[in-house]
C-alpha cells in the first residue's frame, strides 16, 4: 500500500493495463484521440508500450533500449511491455534506488515506488484517451477509478510535475497561484497550483468539482466546461494559466 495515499499501486497498474489492452481491440487504430490533437490511437498504444518499457527500465536504474519501428500489431505489442513493467516492479524492493523524474537534471535517484504510482497515472489518463477515441468524445466515467485515484492524479501534477517543469526550465512559474478543490473526496483540503505553500483560503483565483474533473483539466483532456467545474476569480487568468505546459 502507498504511505501516503492508501492507494494500492500495484493492485491498480495491473487493473488499468487489463482495462487499456482489452479496449485496443474496441478502437481503429487511426483514429484521433479527443483533447490530443492529431493523435491516433496506434500512436497513443504505441506511446503507453514504450513508457511502460522506459519506467521498467529506469526502475532498474538502467537505460531503456530501442523497441523497433514497427508497424506492430498493438495488442501484442502492449501486453508484452505492460508485462515487463509489473513483473520488474514485482521483483524490485519499493525502496530500492531507481532513475526517476527528477529536476533540475530531468532524472535523478529515487525509490522505485516512484514508478508505481507514475505509472498508474500514466495507464489511468491513457485509458481515459483510449476510450475516449472510442466513444468520439471525452466523458467522465470512461475508466473506473474512484474519486480518491483521480486527487492523486491531481496531487501529482501539482507536487510533481509542475514543480519539475519549473525546475528544468520548461516553463516559467505561474503568475497567479490557482486553487483547485475536489468537491467528492472528503480527505483532502485542496491543491494550490503553483502556490509556494500559500493556504488554499487565501488564493483569489479557483476552480472546484469532481476530482475527475480538475485531473483531466490539468491533464488537458476537458475544458472547464466539459469537466463541469466551478470557477471563482478571473476566467481570463485562468485560461492563460492552462495554455501553460503544467504536465510535459
Amino acid at each position: 500500500m502507498s504511505a501516503h495515499t492508501g492507494l494500492d499501486f500495484p493492485l491498480l497498474l495491473a487493473e488499468y493495463q487489463g482495462e487499456f489492452l482489452a479496449s485496443i481491440a474496441d478502437a481503429d487504430p487511426a483514429a484521433t484521440i479527443p483533447g490530443c490533437g492529431d493523435w491516433t490511437v496506434r500512436e497513443l498504444v504505441e506511446h503507453l508500450a514504450f513508457t511502460h518499457h522506459w519506467a521498467a527500465a529506469n526502475a532498474r536504474a538502467e537505460k531503456a533500449t530501442r523497441l523497433g519501428d514497427g508497424p506492430f500489431d498493438l495488442a501484442d505489442h502492449y501486453a508484452t511491455c505492460a508485462t515487463e513493467l509489473r513483473e520488474t516492479l514485482a521483483e524490485l524492493d519499493p525502496a530500492a534506488t531507481a532513475r526517476i523524474l527528477a529536476h533540475p537534471e530531468p532524472m535523478g535517484a529515487g525509490p522505485v515506488s516512484f514508478w508505481h504510482r507514475r505509472q498508474v497515472h500514466e495507464t489511468l489518463v491513457h485509458g481515459h484517451d483510449l476510450r475516449a477515441a472510442i466513444a468520439g468524445k471525452p466523458a467522465f466515467g470512461l475508466m473506473r477509478a474512484v474519486p480518491e485515484i483521480w486527487a492523486d492524479t491531481v496531487d501529482e501534477v501539482v507536487t510533481v510535475f509542475y514543480p519539475r517543469q519549473v525546475g528544468t526550465g520548461r516553463m516559467a512559474p505561474l503568475r497567479l497561484p490557482l486553487a483547485l478543490v475536489a468537491t467528492d473526496v472528503e480527505s483532502t483540503p485542496g491543491w494550490v497550483l503553483g502556490g509556494d505553500g500559500r493556504d488554499i483560503d487565501g488564493v483569489a483565483l479557483r476552480v472546484s468539482g469532481s476530482a475527475e474533473g480538475l485531473a483531466l483539466l490539468l491533464w488537458g483532456r476537458m475544458t472547464v466546461d466539459e469537466a463541469e467545474l466551478a470557477v471563482a476569480g478571473d476566467r481570463d487568468d485562468l485560461d492563460a494559466l492552462l495554455r501553460e505546459p503544467i504536465v510535459p
